[in-house]
């Protein structure tokens, strides 16, 4: 694209009124999303592998339910290598991407480094062509691949919550076993930057061309946070039915368990039933009763939701990411960094 924006002489700035080296979104496109696009596919499939062999280690699948839990990642494993859904997703990009999309966008500026006004309208440079026809169907591919994939964990995660799993409301995790589900966001950082990144350029375009503030894009910045946590942590809720479920009966049947305990208890050290010889300091019966109630405790705080604070604030704080430099178009750095220093000593 600058090799042909040389060509058109539209690469520098003053030579159109959006020239090449002055169209940030271009550059987060393809020297920032993309590369994170292809990096974070494998980042991602690790960490992916990871939480699906959780169920196995941690026991969560029955021997009755294996053949449906190992059916239903064969299936996300074919959906996921589909030569078809890729080549649907190419040609859904060149119809509706660029014909219905892009091109009529791009026909409304009269005088960008992608286009050129003649007498009879605008017409696309060299540029303009490499960049609809190549570049930015590349761009939209690896994007809607990248929805594509969400889309088949979500699916899997589905079909796992449906399966009946072997929870423990007494786990550590107060999670019945499923605290591994609330680390899924590491999986999830690049994808969540990505899109800060898509909305710190569209942001940056909008300073640079039309001299508009950070601040008036106050609603777009909560927003894409909103859809980012929405995208990625919703489809973890499936899981809380099974955990309510595992929570209501952990609290019902140890609650009997401990009132029968403590009736054995009262009968035997308040009604003064029990051997002459048993000494009450350091009796067993006293560190059971304490067991008992710990673990009575560990169920009534068990949460009923794999999504956690943490993971809300660093999803939202990888999307948020990109767009933080923007802030020294509100305060130049000099007097940020001078501000820093006066607030620290």
């Amino acid at each position: 694209l600058l090799i042909l924006s040389f060509i058109s002489g539209k690469a520098l700035s003053g030579s159109a009124t959006i020239p090449f080296i002055d169209d940030i979104a271009v550059h987060m496109r393809y020297l920032v999303a993309v590369p994170l696009m292809i990096f974070a596919e494998l980042l991602t499939h690790q960490r992916m592998s990871i939480v699906v062999k959780q169920f196995i280690s941690r026991k969560l699948i029955t021997e009755d339910h294996l053949e449906k839990f190992n059916s239903a990642i064969n299936s996300a494993l074919k959906l996921r290598n589909s030569l078809f859904a890729e080549a649907a997703i190419l040609i859904f990009v060149y119809i509706i991407g660029v014909q219905f999309v892009w091109r009529p966008i791009a026909i409304l500026n009269t005088n960008a480094w992608y286009t050129s006004s003649s007498s009879e309208g605008n017409q696309l440079t060299l540029a303009g062509f490499w960049f609809g026809y190549i570049s930015n169907p590349l761009f939209q591919f690896l994007l809607l691949r990248w929805y594509y994939r969400i889309f088949i964990w979500t699916r899997f995660l589905w079909q796992i919550s449906r399966i009946p799993l072997n929870l423990n409301p007494l786990h550590p995790d107060k999670l019945a076993g499923l605290g591994f589900l609330s680390e899924i966001d590491a999986a999830f950082l690049p994808p969540a930057m990505l899109h800060g990144a898509g909305l710190s350029a569209l942001i940056a375009d909008r300073i640079l061309h039309t001299n508009a503030s950070l601040l008036d894009f106050k609603v777009e910045i909560v927003v894409i946070v909103l859809i980012v946590l929405f995208i990625f942590l919703i489809p973890l809720l499936f899981f809380s039915v099974q955990l309510a479920h595992s929570k209501r009966k952990g609290i019902i049947q140890y609650g009997q368990l401990g009132s029968e305990y403590v009736t054995l208890f009262e009968s035997k050290w308040l009604n003064k039933i029990q051997p002459e010889d048993e000494a009450l300091i350091g009796n067993a019966d006293i560190q059971s009763l304490a067991d008992l109630s710990n673990s009575y405790d560990i169920i009534r705080e068990m949460q009923v939701s794999p999504i956690t604070k943490k993971t809300i604030l660093t999803l939202a704080a990888m999307t948020l990411m990109p767009v933080l430099p923007l802030t020294l178009t509100l305060m130049p750095l000099e007097e940020l960094a001078k501000k820093l220093f006066e607030i620290l000593l």
